[in-house]
């Protein structure tokens, strides 16, 4: 990615975001009224079978019945999710263009990349939809049964081992590793980390970080040996995985999630009836119910709430890369 985050592009949209919040009336509730009044586009900036496209189609049935109108998945994978969040980023704000926002394209990229916005100002929060770990996963060949002895193995063999992943945490997850336990691994990118995932199985990669989701069924059928979980505590479905600050590398914390958000200047009468109809489709118990089958755990806060968030997350990544000189190609 090329652009500024503060070409005259973006600046023309906000301020003709501007002016049509002003013809409205800021977001008058006789416009929350009329709209949806076609269907509305949710852009997933990562390719189909991952946990940002599985989670678009759990909360896609709920949201079309709510709404009365049809919802659209649309992917658009490229350049480690800021493709199509930058897509989002530069849309109209009516509200009939709606990104499934991930944690590395929101708060993360923009620290390590060049992108075409900001992930905080160019964006209003909607809710958080759900966070997952991602599970650090070695092909049975490789002669390790935990990070320890993983680490060894790189350390006797440095720039040997590599590891796949689709840019965004499943990549930094493994650069923080490099840097905290002084070993040298070269990253092998995918377009998505359904496909990073099978790479390693298949003995084309060593390692992976996954999103649980993905490594799920790989790591039923033994395909994949997981070492360990990135999150700080323990995973509720898989408690005998140990975290990776207990594998000896003490303070590793990596959490995924995702959410909803639509572009800076969508109506604020349109982001309360999108919270308001997400935020008891999350905290059902059918929901959980779902959420648990692809290892993630369901959100549901306030639009300020999962502001707060991005704006901390942002901030911690920014402060992480500057201290560490941390480099990662895209």
């Amino acid at each position: 990615m090329s652009h500024d985050p503060c070409t005259n592009g973006i600046s023309r949209r906000k301020a003709a975001a501007l002016m049509g919040l002003a013809t409205l009336g800021l977001a008058s509730p006789a416009y929350a009224q009329e709209w949806p009044s076609r269907a509305i586009r949710i852009i997933v900036p990562y390719a189909p079978g991952g946990i940002a496209d599985l989670v678009a189609r759990l909360i896609q049935p709920g949201l079309q019945e709510s709404l009365r109108q049809p919802v659209v998945i649309e992917n658009k994978p490229g350049a480690s999710g800021s493709l199509g969040t930058e897509f989002v980023a530069r849309s109209q704000p009516d509200g009939y263009t709606l990104l499934l926002a991930l944690a590395a394209p929101q708060t993360l990229n923009q620290s390590i990349y060049k992108v075409g916005y900001d992930g905080v100002k160019d964006f209003a929060p909607i809710t958080l939809i759900n966070t997952n770990p991602l599970v650090l996963m070695a092909h049975p060949d490789l002669p390790v049964r935990n990070v320890q002895e993983l680490i060894a193995y790189a350390k006797a063999r440095p720039g040997v081992l590599n590891f796949a992943g689709a840019g965004g945490l499943t990549q930094f997850s493994g650069e923080i590793m490099k840097y905290m336990a002084g070993i040298d691994m070269v990253h092998v990118p995918y377009r998505g980390g359904a496909p990073a995932v099978a790479a390693a199985a298949a003995g084309d990669v060593q390692l992976t970080f996954a999103n649980y989701s993905d490594a799920l069924t790989w790591m039923k059928s033994g395909r994949l040996r997981p070492l360990a979980i990135t999150s700080s505590k323990r995973f509720a479905q898989s408690p005998e995985l140990p975290t990776m600050a207990e594998s000896g590398l003490p303070g590793y914390e990596v959490t995924g999630w995702s959410g909803i958000l639509a572009p800076a200047g969508t109506p604020a009468a349109i982001i309360d009836r999108l919270a308001g109809v997400l935020r008891p489709l999350l905290t059902s118990a059918e929901m959980k119910k779902r959420m648990d089958t692809i290892g993630a755990e369901p959100g549901g806060t306030s639009p300020a709430e999962f502001g707060q968030q991005i704006a901390a997350e942002t901030v911690k990544w920014a402060d992480f890369v500057q201290r560490t000189g941390i480099k990662v190609g895209q």
